[in-house]
């Protein structure tokens, strides 16, 4: 199986571990789970917990992933 290049896909090559653990560096526990009223951010969270839900969560993820793009700085232009 090859990979293609995806230069539209902006979380391309970015795994879910790092986008929750820069979500995590950059705002928080209790702002991530402000933001995004989700269980796994909320009580008792941690990265290992957070990961296993947001793998079966598609809506979830979603969600994780755009806010990860809207507190991320622009990328070169």
């Amino acid at each position: 199986m090859t990979t293609r290049p995806q230069p539209k896909n902006p979380l391309h090559g970015i795994t879910l571990e790092a986008i929750v653990s820069e979500l995590v560096d950059v705002l928080g526990w209790d702002e991530l789970g402000r933001r995004l009223p989700i269980r796994c951010f909320t009580n008792d969270p941690s990265v290992a917990s957070s990961l296993k839900f947001l793998r079966r969560t598609l809506w979830a993820r979603q969600k994780v992933e755009s806010l990860y793009l809207q507190v991320q700085p622009p990328g070169p232009v």
